[in-house]
């Protein structure tokens, strides 16, 4: 097993320090589910759920969440952030939420691809709550990431 990378030689939590890593356009692509119920989705399609527009303030929640990971995540270094998108859509089970991170700097951008998702979908969950006891928010996962 590797060591830790946030852990310092006595054990304690640690901010790695990159500055000795070169800078480098790194891009992710994270994504989740939630399930909800087919009322829901059918109020979300005919855009009757009282708080709005679901899919558009979840896609907007994302992006916000994705730009404030470092101030989220403890140990997570702020980034120059270049880009980052978030796309929900419905299917037959609920809503997928799909994110893309880009910046150019010397750590990855994958955090910020899986916070997006994260407040995306959590979102939808608040928007939803008051008519769905059933949603579930499930496979938040780190599809691809890349450095160049």
């Amino acid at each position: 097993m590797s060591q830790f990378s946030h852990i310092d030689e006595h054990g304690k939590a640690n901010m790695v320090d990159v500055s000795a890593k070169p800078n480098q356009v790194r891009t992710a692509i994270a994504s989740g589910h939630i399930r909800l119920q087919p009322a829901t989705l059918l109020l979300i399609k005919e855009n009757q759920i009282k708080k709005g527009d679901v899919l558009t303030i979840a896609e907007i929640a994302g992006i916000q969440g994705g730009k404030k990971t470092s101030e989220l995540i403890p140990l997570c270094h702020p980034l120059l952030i270049s880009k980052i998108d978030v796309k929900a859509s419905i299917t037959e089970t609920g809503i997928n939420v799909q994110s893309f991170a880009k910046c150019t700097g010397q750590t990855g951008i994958e955090m910020e691809a899986l916070t997006a998702v994260s407040i995306s979908l959590l979102t939808v969950y608040d928007m939803c709550k008051a008519v769905d006891k059933e949603m579930c928010i499930e496979q938040i996962i780190l599809n691809e990431k890349e450095k160049k």
